[in-house]
């Protein structure tokens, strides 16, 4: 037990002790492990207990190491997972950019946080910027700053997230949606250090580590023209993989109890997931990854008031997109039931018609986008929504 709670890079102890041991009482994070018929798990403090009936159920095991790290960092339990994780440890000693790649709701932002809390800049700001949900008009201003009357509306002067985020970390998320333009101003800002305000002549310095998230295939976005090759060999020092969920299993169950301690609302009883209940999230595909898993957990939540235990009964994964994913004939639209809303019904055969597309040119967006006849823009933007609204949609490149 020592073992795997001085292995998963905390920033506090952790104590492991038996029920009956009260010597452990060491004004820490203690958590507390009682053999019993009925598996429970309680929160107390910065801490709680355990109850396991069988302790190497996988579910008893999954309860420990959710506990363990209790929003201390990334969550595993897979091989490959602490791998990344220790990697991530080691990068986050140095000052080196960091490329993070992986498939949308992988944990992404998660690792970035983490690299940032295991740092040196530990206690200066870390700012989070999703670059495709910010208008390109907009981005260069909230990037890079600007000053007074520099552009219409511009009535005050703006610092911009670089220098908010100066001697600490600046995330920048979907990268890959950043315009040819300002992918240019972003490189110098790597080289040299400073960044110029929209409407100033004199840079200014700025000390910023930068960790940097991909969806899409930087590579393949350098040889279609949409990326920069400097800035991508600038950023790729150090690239990390996210794995997508379905491939890193042993990471579900304790996942599960993760989302099970971060939504069960203070003061009440907190369910316990049985061995079945997982089995059943274990063999899913989780097209949506880590999202699509908290939102079951959540249904699982409601659906399981009242009892003890979550099992597979409480399990309801989401139909939407085993909808989109699974094509219905036209004669099964036409007919829908009366409670369906002719909007959701539109939403869905747009979703299909868009991810038949993509699958037709091998996901490329550029290509989807031009065979759909629309802006790539657009297309972004209706797979957002899409994601919003709980279909599954890929992430293309």
């Amino acid at each position: 037990m020592a073992g795997i709670a001085s292995s998963l890079f905390m920033d506090r102890p952790v104590t492991l002790a038996d029920e009956s041991d009260r010597t452990s009482d060491l004004g820490g994070r203690t958590i507390r492990l009682a053999r019993g018929q009925t598996p429970a798990i309680a929160v107390s403090g910065a801490g709680g207990t355990i109850t396991y009936s069988d302790p190497i159920a996988e579910s008893s095991i999954a309860a420990l190491v959710a506990m363990t790290y209790a929003g201390e960092g990334p969550v595993a339990a897979d091989p490959a997972s602490l791998s990344i994780i220790a990697l991530a440890d080691r990068l986050a000693r140095t000052d080196i950019p960091v490329l993070i790649n992986g498939p949308t709701g992988t944990g992404k932002e998660v690792l970035s946080t983490f690299i940032h809390r295991r740092s040196a800049r530990a206690q200066k700001p870390f700012i989070a910027v999703n670059c495709a949900a910010i208008p390109e008009t907009m981005l260069e201003a909230m990037l890079f700053g600007h000053e007074k009357g520099s552009f219409t509306g511009a009535n005050a002067a703006g610092e911009g997230f670089f220098r908010a985020a100066d001697g600490g970390t600046l995330l920048l998320d979907e990268i890959a949606e950043m315009p040819l333009s300002l992918q240019a101003k972003l490189l110098r800002a790597l080289q040299e250090g400073e960044v110029v305000p929209i409407g100033a002549t004199r840079p200014i310095k700025v000390d910023v580590r930068i960790i940097a998230c991909a969806n899409r295939d930087l590579p393949h976005e350098v040889q279609e023209g949409r990326f920069r090759a400097d800035l991508y060999y600038r950023l790729n020092v150090f690239p990390i993989e996210m794995l997508a969920l379905r491939e890193r299993r042993a990471d579900i169950a304790p996942l599960a109890f993760t989302m099970l301690l971060r939504h069960v609302a203070k003061g009440e009883r907190l369910p316990w997931i049985s061995n079945a209940a997982l089995a059943a999230l274990a063999n899913y595909p989780w097209p949506g990854n880590v999202r699509e898993l908290e939102n079951v957990i959540r249904r699982a939540l409601l659906l399981s008031q009242g009892h003890a235990e979550i099992g597979v009964e409480h399990i309801v994964f989401d139909m939407t997109a085993r909808a989109v994913e699974k094509p219905v004939e036209p004669a099964e639209i036409a007919a829908p039931e009366a409670a369906a809303k002719l909007s959701k019904i539109v939403q869905i055969s747009e979703a299909r018609a868009i991810m038949e597309t993509l699958e037709s040119v091998g996901g490329h967006r550029a290509n989807a986008a031009r065979a759909l006849g629309i802006s790539e823009r657009t297309l972004r933007y209706r797979l957002a929504s899409f994601r919003e609204a709980g279909i599954a949609v890929g992430a293309g490149r």
